[in-house]
């Protein structure tokens, strides 16, 4: 496949659906996923839209994961990072978001 322009991010906030899961790869990386439930109003073609979905969320590495870790359900989360298949063996529409930066948020 021929380069193509690499813009992929998502900035998305939202509420931890459920705990958080933390496991070690077999390379001794950390590994957290957790569902991130977003609810907000937005426009689209100047109407009012209601946005609703749930995103899996992976987070790798220190310090994301330590983090994550101390999530409780219900938290408020801003995630941002790319999106990508769920995993290399996944050849279904399942995305993830793999998140660059998590900011837990006190509203």
């Amino acid at each position: 496949m021929p380069d193509a322009p690499a813009d992929n991010c998502l900035v998305i906030v939202g509420q931890l659906a459920g705990d958080c899961e933390t496991r070690i790869t077999p390379a001794g990386v950390p590994i957290s996923r957790f569902l991130l439930e977003h609810h907000s109003e937005q426009r689209e073609a100047g109407q009012p839209r209601q946005a609703n979905c749930r995103i899996s969320v992976m987070a790798c590495g220190e310090p994301l994961t330590s983090l994550a870790r101390r999530l409780a359900p219900g938290a408020w989360v801003r995630a941002r990072g790319f999106v990508s298949h769920a995993s290399y063996r996944d050849s279904a529409h399942r995305l993830v978001l793999h998140a660059t930066a998590l900011d837990l948020l006190f509203i």
